[in-house]
């Protein structure tokens, strides 16, 4: 069955002709919006984990635009909401500590604001599961969109795998079997595109659990390295699927 306007949840915030919806719109107008944009039409909200800090999101400011465009197209009103970015690499003592934490972010993100369905995107080591849980709790439409993994390290011709290599290369210095300007050889060669670590780790792990368990798009999981940009139109039109789904709110 479709839903028809008032079944949505963002209704609640808009539908009435009341004072409190009477807030609600003219804030609305307040950022330029016309009641068409979103009027009859379900509100998607896009939950970004992109931070200047996250080089496994880094290009999810640029990525969010076209999610925006895939939602449009299809008939939905998107939202950009900003939530913690959870960098692996940079988080101290871990990340781990505040997975929960984004959870209860996604959460309370869809919960308080009018939102009818969620993009989820992510793909750092916590901010999947993290993400996942929150949506999942709230029990909207949601779809995740993986940062996918970055390009193979390379150093003087040989591949190289994020962490692993690392510390093979680490012993190497420390054993003299390797110089000072060889390790920061492989410092410069290691990571050379955005995109989560690209060997079997959490987040490769965490992405393919998303995967079997139908919560991202088919060929959802690609290379984020800028020759995909042609594919990466495909994926996004296929989050802008939200905007048509007629099961319960």
């Amino acid at each position: 069955m479709t839903k028809t306007p008032e079944d949505l949840r963002s209704f609640r915030w808009f539908g009435d002709p009341g004072l409190r919806t009477f807030g609600h719109r003219s804030r609305m107008r307040q950022m330029g919006y016309d009641p068409e944009d979103w009027e009859g039409r379900p509100i998607i909200a896009i939950i970004n984990t992109w931070s200047d800090i996250n080089p496994c999101h880094a290009h999810f400011r640029q990525r969010a635009e076209s999610v925006k465009t895939g939602i449009l197209q299809s008939g939905g009103f998107p939202l950009e909401l900003p939530a913690i970015s959870l960098a692996e690499q940079f988080v101290k003592p871990s990340a781990m500590l505040y997975r929960n934490m984004l959870a209860m972010e996604t959460e309370e993100l869809i919960r308080s604001h009018p939102i009818d369905g969620v993009v989820l995107m992510g793909g750092c080591d916590k901010t999947t599961p993290g993400l996942l849980m929150g949506a999942i709790s709230m029990d909207v439409p949601a779809i995740y969109l993986p940062a996918g993994p970055m390009l193979r390290g390379n150093w003087q011709g040989k591949t190289l795998g994020s962490g692993s290599d690392s510390w093979k290369y680490w012993d190497d210095l420390r054993a003299g079997e390797i110089t000072r300007q060889d390790w920061e050889g492989v410092e410069r060669g290691i990571a050379r595109s955005y995109g989560h670590c690209m060997t079997m780790g959490t987040a490769s792990t965490m992405t393919a659990i998303a995967d079997a368990t139908g919560n991202h798009p088919a060929r959802g999981l690609v290379d984020p390295d800028r020759r995909q940009q042609p594919h990466r139109h495909e994926q996004d039109d296929r989050t802008g699927g939200l905007s048509t789904w007629s099961g319960p709110i």
